[in-house]
């Protein structure tokens, strides 16, 4: 099978953990341990990632110089995934012994100028505030702010991706069996110009749902959200909650999650499901676990 799978934060970066080289390494050589697994097990893989603190770090780097020359989320976004993929590709390749081709690739994908999320950031981004600080920053930087939980974060503009433009390169990569890490952090957003040209804008696309674009376009057989909460729960936080082993389409379409936390993973496998593929969610030390319908939810039409 082709298995595109989405890691997510826990896996590069543990809520509390020093955003430092070192600790994001320790993380990934666990997760490049868990996606060997599934390569061993005879299927092609895809991998993708978030970055948002990273992308965040660097903005907050960025802002010590003159507002003019601090670089814009989409270059930004290329950086993160230049080197957050580096590291995946190191780790993954010492965990598979190096028998077979891994690469990263910067992978731009494409949003309407016109999109409504333009008006109204939702997207957080790097680290965690106090509300005062976060206020203080706000107002000396320009940002939007919300409420993560009992801190507060940065929000960017989180467009919908409509389309992967380096999709031929990626199947060609695929066609060599090389092992493929891309679209990290949701890709970097680009506008088309009228002339049919290119150019990055200031966003940051959801991960779930660019890395459920990509699993469909490159036709997909699974897609893996993986995360570090064991499967979906009904009546999650409650005293009867339980795990949930599979869904249909519709069911989870029902459902009614948090969008600041597994809602956007259940609607972007949904969407693939509906699609014809097979979508999991669930930790991700069982992936190929969730990938052979044995641990986590499984959700498919």
């Amino acid at each position: 099978m082709l298995v595109v799978a989405a890691l997510g934060g826990n896996a590069l970066l543990r809520r509390g953990e020093p955003l430092t080289a070192q600790a994001q390494r320790a993380n990934v050589k666990i997760a490049a341990q868990s996606l060997a697994g599934i390569i061993r097990a005879g299927h092609r893989l895809v991998v993708t990632h978030g970055n948002g603190p990273q992308v965040g770090l660097l903005a907050l780097q960025g802002a010590a110089y003159k507002p003019d020359e601090a670089y814009p989320l989409d270059v930004l976004g290329a950086e993160t995934e230049g080197m957050i993929g580096y590291i995946i590709e190191q780790e993954l390749e010492n965990a598979l012994d190096h028998d077979r081709p891994v690469a990263t690739l910067l992978t731009q994908i494409l949003v309407d100028k016109n999109d409504p999320a333009f008006q109204k950031p939702t997207k957080f981004v790097g680290p965690v505030y106090e509300r005062e600080e976060a206020e203080t920053k706000a107002r000396a930087a320009g940002w939007h702010i919300a409420q993560d939980g009992d801190k507060w974060r940065r929000v960017v503009p989180s467009p919908k991706p409509l389309e992967i433009p380096d999709m031929r390169v990626l199947k060609l990569l695929l066609d060599q069996n090389v092992v493929i890490i891309c679209a990290g952090g949701g890709g970097i957003p680009v506008l088309r110009r009228d002339d049919g040209s290119m150019i990055g804008v200031e966003a940051v696309i959801d991960k779930d749902a660019a890395t459920a674009l990509l699993a469909r376009q490159l036709g997909a057989d699974a897609l893996l959200l993986l995360t570090d909460v064991d499967a979906i729960y009904r009546d999650f936080g409650k005293d009867s909650a339980s795990p949930i082993s599979a869904l249909t389409v519709s069911q989870a379409r029902e459902l009614d999650l948090p969008a600041g936390s597994m809602g956007p993973k259940l609607e972007a496998a949904a969407e693939f499901a509906e699609h014809g593929g097979i979508s999991g969610i669930g930790r991700l030390e069982d992936a190929l676990a969730i990938l052979e319908r044995k641990a986590g939810t499984c959700i498919s039409g």
